[in-house]
């Protein structure tokens, strides 16, 4: 008679090369902030990706993380990773200096549908450490700016001191085709612009909710206030996106750490149209 053991479901092996970290070099390290760093790091062989997805990166006897391209994805060279030292691997990560090593695997995972926006407008909403994973997507509709109609960044860091790629906001907020909006939950004495939380800046901002597109990252209480922002603005729920980067650990599907409702992140995800999401994302415990 058959046993449990005989009737025993084989253990599903992830492709090899999905498991084993490349060795990637260091080429620069940018600082951006007093705990985010912003490294790029060449690849060994032809790289590419697409906007919104992520790679595993690791440091040998320490451990590994998943942190999203946050460069463009035309570039050929380097790849762009911005890290925020808040554990051992990440602050491990921001202590690389040019020329050392650090594995990666990957990409994984789906992306932001730019393309499928074109014709409307486009509507990026990012809070805090947010703002790299959309990074890329925005590179790609400024790329193809004649294809969208308005094209709208709305960001917000807790602090001045905590915007991230300032330099490049500055000539973002130059553009004539871009709209850029940013706030600061708390303002110093030398801040001169909006003081507030992001989801206040949708009522605001100049879209045409019938057409758009909004792709969202940030903290899961943000996302929540900003899609009710977004759908009280008359933007249909299956045109906005989330990016919902939580508790990734093998990104092979493997290990179960990452799963939300009936979805597992790093396969599914992570970026997820709020639709397939509304039903999981008002439940605390999930």
């Amino acid at each position: 008679m058959p046993t449990i053991a005989d009737k025993r479901v084989p253990r599903v092996q992830a492709p090899k090369s999905w498991i084993e970290p490349g060795t990637w070099r260091v080429t620069t390290v940018q600082r951006e902030t007093a705990d985010v760093v912003t490294l790029g790091l060449t690849p060994p062989r032809p790289f590419g990706y697409l906007p919104g997805q992520f790679n595993m990166v690791s440091v040998p006897g320490i451990g590994e993380v998943p942190i999203s391209i946050s460069g463009d994805p035309a570039n050929t060279g380097y790849v762009l990773h911005t890290i925020r030292d808040v554990g051992l691997v990440t602050r491990a990560l921001c202590a690389l200096q040019p020329g050392q090593l650090a594995g990666v695997r990957g990409p994984y995972g789906t992306s932001w549908p730019v393309a499928a926006a074109e014709g409307g407008d486009l509507v990026i909403v990012a809070g805090g450490i947010g703002l790299p994973p959309l990074r890329p997507a925005l590179y790609q509709a400024l790329r193809r700016r004649e294809r969208f109609g308005r094209v709208v960044l709305l960001y917000g860091a807790r602090t001045p001191a905590d915007l991230l790629f300032t330099d490049e906001l500055a000539g973002w907020r130059s553009r004539f085709d871009l709209d850029v909006q940013v706030t600061v939950d708390t303002a110093t004495s030398d801040w001169r612009g909006v003081v507030g939380v992001v989801p206040g800046l949708i009522q605001l901002a100049p879209f045409d909710p019938g057409s758009a597109t909004a792709l969202i990252v940030g903290p899961e209480v943000m996302m929540r206030f900003s899609v009710r922002a977004l759908l009280k603005a008359g933007v249909a729920a299956d045109r906005v996106y989330l990016s919902m980067e939580r508790n990734m650990q093998c990104a092979a599907a493997l290990c179960g750490h990452c799963q939300l409702g009936p979805f597992l992140v790093c396969r599914d995800g992570p970026v997820f149209c709020y639709r397939q999401l509304a039903p999981w994302l008002g439940i605390r415990e999930v």
